[in-house]
């Protein structure tokens, strides 16, 4: 597990969007930010599942979370120039985007794999996340300290068979996340990073491993550590690397 413990007040005074903030490693991304002070913006499309991480982190006394239902694979372009108005109207900038939220798709060989279910995999864990990274950006370049987090998987760093959609838009995910960083290196103060999960236990990974026993890995809130590193101020200047959660 990645080496690192986080003070209590990290991310004290610090605004942070979650995408897919709902279940999984994405609620507890949000509840674990919101427990070392951030103000989190809780981005799904499924409202209810926002709704109960939004009771908790309320019930828990930390700060007051926002729930933003948010559907990426039909969200329009204005609609994400909408929400980037409400969060600058709501919350003058943004500190902190991690882009947790993404599909699988069918687990099949290329050749038999859908132009349609290719496209729509590529949607929604590229072209969203890049829609939502170039409209959220001014908003990131007024932090004083921002960091990008884009999750990516070791199907992302090395091909493999029957991996189909979600592994090729991993690779893009990693591409995304270099270009950018290179791009805002030395001229502003945002940063940009990748994160492998590794095998959690999540819905999405039994999913894609129906055999295994889940209580073989670990959960979410035990891959924390690296999470709350690149969002707070001990990552200032770590840009453009891939790290693992494992």
């Amino acid at each position: 597990m990645f080496d690192y413990t986080a003070r209590s007040d990290l991310l004290e005074g610090r605004v942070i969007l979650v995408t897919g903030a709902g279940r999984g490693i994405g609620a507890a991304a949000a509840k674990a930010y919101a427990a070392h002070g951030a103000t989190v913006l809780l981005l799904g499309k499924t409202e209810a599942n926002l709704t109960q991480v939004y009771d908790e982190i309320e019930a828990a006394g930390h700060p007051q979370p926002a729930v933003i239902p948010f559907n990426l694979e039909t969200a329009l372009p204005h609609q994400y120039d909408e929400l980037a108005a409400m969060i600058e109207t709501e919350f003058g900038h943004l500190d902190g985007l991690l882009h947790n939220a993404s599909i699988i798709g069918p687990r099949t060989p290329l050749e038999q794999l859908s132009g349609e279910n290719f496209m729509r995999v590529m949607h929604v864990n590229v072209n969203a996340m890049f829609m939502l990274t170039s409209t959220l950006l001014p908003l990131l370049k007024l932090s004083k300290d921002a960091s990008v987090v884009f999750t990516s998987s070791s199907v992302g760093r090395k091909g493999r068979a029957y991996w189909g959609a979600y592994g090729v838009s991993k690779f893009a995910t990693e591409g995304l996340m270099q270009t950018l960083a290179d791009e805002v290196d030395s001229v502003s103060a945002v940063r940009a990073n990748s994160i492998n999960p590794g095998a959690t236990r999540t819905s999405m990974r039994a999913q894609a491993y129906p055999g295994e026993n889940p209580l073989n890995n670990p959960t979410p809130e035990e891959i924390m550590p690296v999470y709350l590193y690149l969002m707070g101020p001990d990552s200032t200047g770590v840009n453009g690397q891939a790290f693992n959660a494992q």
